[in-house]
């Protein structure tokens, strides 16, 4: 069965960095179409990055360009969500997702889904 795990997530202070980490099993990474999502209290699910299958082309949200960098080893079957320069606004439960087939990001409606880990921001 096709699962994903987040870990990484916690409280950190205003500048701070966070490495999320997303452990797929049932399935390999390989054919798959990889992205980072985040939702805060009251706000709809964002999209934070993706990577597509072929991992040529990477996305970023706008208000994370710069800061975020996301990774895969599929040699271990893991995603990885680089974060420095945190901000409060950053605050926000994160989810990895992923969707077989070559797309530039997966699909909310059909891709597999962890079960999110909690970012706090916040001195």
């Amino acid at each position: 069965q096709a699962q994903l795990v987040e870990s990484g997530g916690g409280l950190v202070q205003p500048g701070g960095s966070l490495r999320l980490s997303c452990a797929a099993s049932g399935f390999t990474l390989d054919y798959y179409a990889i992205g980072w999502f985040r939702q805060a209290p009251g706000k709809v699910r964002e999209g934070v990055s993706c990577i597509s299958s072929s991992g040529g082309s990477t996305n970023y949200a706008d208000s994370v360009k710069g800061r975020f960098t996301i990774s895969t080893d599929n040699a271990k079957n893991m995603v990885y969500l680089q974060m420095h320069s945190l901000k409060p606004e950053d605050t926000a439960v994160y989810y990895c997702a992923a969707e077989r087939g070559e797309r530039p990001c997966p699909r909310v409606a059909t891709a597999y889904w962890g079960q999110g880990t909690q970012v706090t921001v916040s001195s």
